[in-house]
């Protein structure tokens, strides 16, 4: 559920923008196969890879991954973390997010 919500935004994004998979492809500088598969929740993106979707869809790595995080991974649903890899998970979500807002 954690990729195919993240793709899914990527794709809404990506729409919203009226831009084809073939254009975000290339300004990410990824693959249209694999751009694919991440609209799809297929095939797991990189912190690399999310961070050149976000530049190329000018927005920041919380809008695509909001919710994600902490419904998925740090939510209730996921007995087998612990809380220090939650909170560790947590930290690597914010990271993120002041890096984006460096730009």
């Amino acid at each position: 559920m954690l990729y195919e919500d993240f793709g899914r935004r990527v794709r809404q994004q990506r729409i919203a923008l009226q831009m084809t998979q073939e254009k975000l492809s290339e300004r990410a500088g990824i693959s249209l196969s694999f751009l694919g598969h991440i609209e799809r929740g297929t095939r797991k993106a990189s912190l690399d890879t999310v961070i050149k979707l976000c530049n190329a869809l000018q927005v920041s790595p919380s809008l695509l991954l909001q919710d994600s995080l902490d419904s998925d991974l740090l939510g209730d649903r996921d007995q087998s973390l612990s809380d220090d890899q939650r909170k560790l998970l947590r930290e690597i979500s914010n990271r993120i997010i002041e890096y984006n807002e460096l730009k």
